[in-house]
């Protein structure tokens, strides 16, 4: 049995954070929250976390919450500031574990961040894996697709209640996603099995559907049909913003190209197909 450690999860507020931590807990580890906002997170000190205030721009902060841990689990948020200031966060954690000597960082990044894509929040993850490297500090970088949880975010589900969508993809554009447990289970297998781990670098993708065929199945989901429409290229950037318009015309026109059977096969972990999500969803219907 593998021995109990203390893991520090940053971003365990949101679905990728939670779902590592949760995956940690649910493993007999010991978890360590950080957050800005420590009244937040109750919830997680009843389930047994330690929660502990700290931000990515309070340094101090990073150093006390990364003393006495084995793992620190990074994650950036590139839309609640600029990719940037993303860089800069993720440095900053990165120096505090090297300075406190952390044997395990696991960060999460995008896939794609290594393809000299040009959009702004992959360029920022990429930023971070360098400095990483050029650190030396021991690691395993995750590099998920698209959520499945995406189409219940309030930038999606509002439409789908609504009974549409409109993205600046082809109805035709092959999407590959994964679910965010998924994640969370690769990065607590990653912490408890580092000799396997420590190193690796792995694209992460679950499942993948065309749009319409995805549309199709969300729409058998919630029990209402859901009228697909492409937004027009040159609305996108005014709608989406810069950043997100070029990763849709990046997925248009390039897409994610992680090989899942490989995946599976050198992996133990059970990867979530897309119908086994939606059934789970927030977005499951009843018929009536």
């Amino acid at each position: 049995m593998a021995s109990r450690k203390t893991i520090l999860v940053t971003g365990a507020t949101g679905r990728q954070g939670g779902a590592v931590a949760r995956c940690l807990l649910s493993k007999g580890q010991k978890v360590r929250i950080m957050t800005r906002t420590p009244e937040k997170a109750r919830e997680w000190g009843k389930a047994g976390a330690e929660v502990v205030r700290g931000a990515f721009d309070d340094y101090r902060s990073l150093e006390e919450a990364v003393k006495g841990v084995q793992g620190v689990f990074l994650m950036g948020t590139p839309f609640e500031a600029d990719p940037g200031t993303e860089v800069d966060q993720g440095r900053s954690m990165v120096y505090a574990c090297q300075e406190a000597g952390v044997p395990h960082l696991v960060y999460s990044s995008v896939c794609g961040a290594d393809k000299d894509t040009a959009i702004p929040h992959f360029d920022s993850k990429f930023e971070i894996e360098e400095y990483i490297r050029e650190t030396g500090l021991p690691s395993t970088i995750l590099r998920p697709v698209f959520f499945m949880e995406n189409f219940e975010s309030p930038w999606m589900r509002p439409s789908l209640e609504d009974g549409e969508l409109s993205l600046p993809l082809s109805p035709q554009t092959n999407l590959q996603m994964i679910c965010v447990n998924d994640i969370g289970e690769f990065a607590a297998e990653a912490f408890l099995d580092p000799e396997r781990f420590l190193g690796e670098e792995i694209d992460l993708a679950g499942d993948e559907r065309r749009i319409m065929i995805a549309l199709s199945e969300i729409s058998c989901t919630m029990n209402h049909p859901i009228r697909y429409e492409r937004m027009p290229e040159e609305k996108a950037e005014e709608i989406l913003g810069y950043d997100l318009a070029e990763m849709y015309r990046w997925l248009d026109e390039v897409g994610y190209d992680v090989d899942i059977e490989r995946l599976r096969g050198r992996y133990w972990i059970r990867l979530t197909p897309f119908s086994r999500y939606l059934g789970k969803s927030g977005l499951y219907r009843k018929a009536a």
